[in-house]
């Protein structure tokens, strides 16, 4: 079973899809198994994150921002790929150093996440996107 979720962001940021994700399993009626995450994108990441206090997420954003700054930054003139402005090369490098996957058990039909972790989209772009995150499970 397989499903594509769409996840609207407005910026750089954490944006959380537990519950969608959560439905899915739900759905799929799979009670013990491993679910995978792939989000189909080469400027945004997958992350499992504390979803209990809004600086966790505040002070994520702001450390890869200060890790990988815009290109138009003197740090960053060595930077080649400028093709969709000063975000673009910015927001690779940080998917690169992040994850595009992941894998979550599912233990009694539910995900076997730790009481504050949640799911997120972690979006690192400057505008507005639409991003596509396939959903599968692999019962065991």
């Amino acid at each position: 079973m397989q499903t594509v979720l769409s996840i609207a962001t407005d910026g750089p940021g954490l944006y959380e899809f537990t519950r969608e994700v959560a439905a899915f399993v739900a759905r799929s009626g799979v009670e013990q198994g491993l679910l995978t995450l792939f989000v189909q994108h080469t400027s945004c990441s997958l992350l499992i994150q504390e979803n209990a206090d809004p600086d966790v997420r505040r002070d994520l954003v702001e450390f890869f921002r200060r890790l990988v700054p815009a290109s138009n930054q003197s740090s960053m003139q060595w930077v080649a790929h400028r093709t969709e402005g000063p975000d673009d090369m910015p927001a690779h490098i940080k998917s690169a150093l992040t994850a595009v996957s992941l894998s979550i058990p599912v233990r009694d039909g539910r995900l076997a996440l730790g009481r504050w972790q949640g799911i997120y989209l972690f979006e690192h772009r400057d505008e507005s996107q639409r991003r596509r995150s396939v959903v599968a499970d692999l019962r065991s």
